[in-house]
């Protein structure tokens, strides 16, 4: 097993569950554990079909908090899947753009370091790949 920095979050946008379940072996691989790899699509029953058939992970309460799982309830579905993303360090400005990837389709799948973030604060430390901008020939982050 390859020994990786597992307590850096990555993010990866993917559009089929076969990449999906590639990325899982990927991140398993790397080190990760089972419960710390998440994937997460604009639909909750997607989300749900791809995290049972690739033995990913649905992002829950553990991982975003009591009040953030609350607060979802009453949030709009982008609302939510950016506020589950924040929760695992994923600044507002990049949740922002995987969020608009998930309305074309893209699904991420997260290999979570292990911090929970609140409001504001974010890891500035998160791997991203590739970035959302190259997936529909965007210009290129940096």
């Amino acid at each position: 097993m390859k020994t990786a920095n597992t307590e850096q979050t990555k993010v990866r946008t993917v559009m089929t569950r076969d990449e999906v379940q590639e990325q899982v072996r990927q991140f398993r691989h790397e080190g990760y554990a089972e419960d710390r790899i998440f994937v997460l699509t604009h639909d909750k029953t997607r989300t749900k079909r791809l995290a049972e058939r690739t033995d990913a992970e649905e992002i829950g309460v553990a991982e975003q908090g009591l009040g953030t799982s609350i607060a979802n309830i009453f949030r709009s579905t982008g609302d939510g899947l950016r506020a589950k993303m924040r929760s695992l360090g994923v600044s507002k400005e990049e949740a922002e753009r995987l969020e608009a990837a998930m309305d074309r389709d893209a699904i991420v799948v997260i290999a979570w370091g292990g911090r929970e973030y609140y409001d504001d604060d974010f890891d500035r430390e998160v791997y991203f790949y590739p970035y959302p901008y190259t997936m529909h020939n965007m210009p290129p982050y940096k």
